[in-house]
């Protein structure tokens, strides 16, 4: 049986959570990386050449730039090396690579290490169809105003890219943005040291065919032919962009060339080169594994991510446009005016709520003459029962029963059992009902196959803005899905703060359900699969004191948001059931289910992705989405807000409730389905009560 206990924080896997989110976040700004490193135009003015040593800048096209011994090499004679830049390309290296095959030339192709990681069967390709591998960069990064570490960093992790796809580490480097060797300037020169210090060999051009610049092929191949006999290193891209210019280009190009005496190869063969691609030892090939299956994560992380957007928009949309339309069925509803003249007796109750119980009492008191109030006191240790007890000396009507502390569930039962009306309303010890709301939860009983009426809760304690935030979601969430619900006749809950029942229903169901945390959701379900009606009734006011503190709100929605999961695990059942319990099975708990559980889940990690987005090239269309899902949030909460005839100026807080308010209920249904999926038990955690709503 649920018994009261002294509140404590619930364990929640906060680093867990905490490790989730970090890791989807890292995985996102690593797609961002990979997916935004094809590069541009160089714009950088070329400065001073002072350090450039002569005999660099006026050799050939490869060179070998130690700082002790830098020297160059040339392609031979009418030989000629074909580059390729910037891929591997998912739809252009193919087709370059076939149209060397046709024309039986070998080339290097020099890849980007984001690309690479990409498409790392791309680069096995390459080398399978004996061509050469080159590095050039991991992000295009210009490495002559990169600094010594980022220059590094580049580098090292193409390298490291390339032995986990392929096996190997390659010698020959070509800088992006780079041209021939008499465009050489300062920094380009002492880029090109560090590389040489590392033992690599920095790839130039003798040639550009200017393909990027999708001259058409005619131009491509102008450009691209040799002047005079000299050898040359021709520079062209197989990635960066539509590449069909230059894959027509090749067609055309290599048999012209070649029947005027002209010879292909790799840079390495064009220049007389060995060794330029070593067999990448174990620790590398790991490493490299290691980074291509992050990148490969990333990527499906972000695309994931974007189909859960997605959805998480489209259920939000239907959210709005299923509450549009059963709040306007809703207020159509003629609902029956006068009350049937029964007496009616209120059950509170009670466990240390010396605070608020005396205004609770007097409260339902108010509501007539015929209403009987029972105060179950459950093992209070404040002096609540002394405080009914002197309230009962004056007032007839009013009764108090005492009993050991067994938890709300078995209070509810003690004063079910001494009721002698048809009639019950149950309310919580730190309630209070406003005037008329009795008569108003009563007259819905005027149809037989009612059994239970779902009273309108809202928050007393909204004076600051944690309680207005509660405030919002009250009325914009629980009392706007229960005008859903009515219409649909599928009501999952009728609240603990204030609901109406028929006593003989309640008691054939078994009385209040002891076993879940959530015995007022328990007990409606349990009333429709018994085929009894549960209805909503707006005008039926009570206010109640909301948790005061974060700790205490997460308390108290963490025994929630588990108990729901466990009344819905309860009546699981009642799906393939006919009536009232089909209605709940396929209407209530589906709609439950999607925007109390799916979206929770799913809503972090699209949050994360859309403060990720407005860093990135997305950031305007990040910004309208997010400026359109608030549309969507505001356009019910304020239909809502005149419905109950409550002032829109609280509404100010709900932005910056998105930020706050919605992730802490985020997590707790993430802990709450965790701890329900490892099969823990959660004790009662009863709120510190500091009658908030005195007048």
């Amino acid at each position: 049986m649920t018994r009261h206990r002294r509140p404590s924080p619930p364990k929640a896997h906060w680093l867990l959570l905490s490790a989730i989110l970090a890791v989807v976040a890292g995985l996102l700004a690593l797609d961002a990386v990979v997916t935004g490193a094809d590069g541009g135009e160089d714009t950088s003015p070329p400065g001073p050449a002072t350090t450039v040593p002569a005999q660099v800048r006026g050799g050939g096209a490869v060179i070998d730039p130690r700082p002790a011994s830098p020297a160059t090499a040339r392609a031979r004679d009418h030989t000629i090396a074909l580059t390729f830049d910037d891929g591997p390309d998912p739809v252009w290296t193919p087709r370059i690579l076939d149209a060397l095959d046709r024309n039986g030339a070998k080339a290097t192709f020099f890849v980007t290490g984001a690309r690479a990681a990409q498409y790392p069967d791309l680069v096995r390709e390459i080398l399978a169809r004996g061509h050469e591998i080159g590095n050039h960069t991991a992000t295009h990064t210009d490495l002559s105003t990169a600094s010594g570490f980022r220059a590094d960093l580049e580098i090292r992790t193409t390298d490291l890219v390339l032995a986990g796809t392929a096996g190997v580490i390659p010698a020959l480097v070509r800088p992006p943005y780079s041209s021939t060797p008499d465009g050489l300037d300062d920094r380009d020169w002492a880029a090109a040291q560090r590389l040489g210090a590392d033992g690599k060999l920095v790839v130039l051009s003798d040639v550009d065919s200017q393909d990027w610049r999708r001259p058409g092929a005619d131009a491509i191949i102008a450009n691209a032919t040799p002047a005079g006999n000299n050898g040359a290193v021709v520079l062209m891209h197989d990635g960066g962009g539509d590449r069909a210019q230059t894959v027509e280009a090749l067609d055309r190009l290599i048999p012209e060339l070649r029947s005027h005496g002209w010879t292909f190869g790799t840079v390495s063969e064009s220049v007389g080169l060995s060794g330029t691609q070593a067999a990448a030892p174990v620790r590398a090939r790991v490493g490299g594994w290691l980074l291509v299956f992050a990148v490969g994560a990333a990527e499906f992380t972000a695309g994931a991510l974007f189909v859960l957007t997605v959805v998480a928009t489209v259920l939000a949309l239907l959210r709005t446009v299923l509450l549009g339309v059963t709040t306007s069925l809703h207020a159509r509803r003629r609902r029956p005016r006068e009350a049937p003249d029964q007496p009616v007796t209120v059950i509170i109750p009670a466990y240390n709520e010396r605070e608020g119980i005396e205004w609770a009492v007097r409260s339902a008191l108010a509501a007539g003459p015929r209403v009987q109030v029972i105060v179950v006191d459950d093992g209070s240790t404040d002096g609540t029962d002394a405080l009914v007890e002197r309230i009962a000396r004056r007032r007839p009507n009013v009764r108090l029963i005492r009993q050991a502390n067994a938890g709300k569930a078995a209070a509810l039962n003690t004063g079910l059992a001494a009721a002698h009306t048809e009639l019950v309303v149950l309310m919580d010890g730190d309630t209070v009902l406003e005037p008329g709301s009795v008569p108003a939860l009563v007259r819905n009983f005027a149809d037989p196959a009612v059994a239970a009426v779902s009273g309108n809760a809202k928050v007393g304690n909204r004076g600051r803005l944690l309680g207005r935030w509660q405030h919002i979601e009250y009325v914009c969430g629980f009392n706007l899905d229960r005008r859903l619900y009515d219409v649909l006749e599928c009501m999952p809950t009728v609240p603990g703060a204030v609901g109406a029942f028929r006593r003989s229903a309640v008691l054939r169901v078994g009385g209040v359900p002891t076993d879940t945390l959530a015995e007022d959701t328990d007990l409606t379900m349990a009333l429709e699969r018994g085929g009894w009606r549960v209805v909503y009734e707006e005008e039926a006011r009570a206010l109640t004191e909301a948790p005061a503190t974060l700790a205490e709100l997460w308390t108290q929605r963490y025994r929630w948001c588990y108990g729901t999961l466990q009344s819905v695990w309860k009546h699981r059942h009642a799906v393939a059931e006919r009536g009232s319990a089909g209605r709940l099975g396929r209407r209530g708990l589906p709609y439950l289910l999607l925007f109390q559980v799916l979206l929770p889940i799913v809503a972090p990690l699209v949050d994360v992705a859309a403060v990720f987005g407005l860093f990135t090239g997305d950031r305007w269309l990040v910004l309208g989405a997010w400026l359109a899902f608030l549309t969507l949030q505001a356009i019910p909460a304020v239909v809502a807000f005149r419905l109950d005839r409550e002032p829109l100026r609280p509404l100010l807080a709900l932005p910056l409730q998105q930020f706050v308010y919605r992730q802490l209920m985020y997590l707790v249904v993430l802990q709450s389905l965790s701890t329900a999926l490892a099969g823990a038990r959660l004790p009662w955690h009863k709120l510190p009560r500091r009658g908030l709503l005195k007048p």
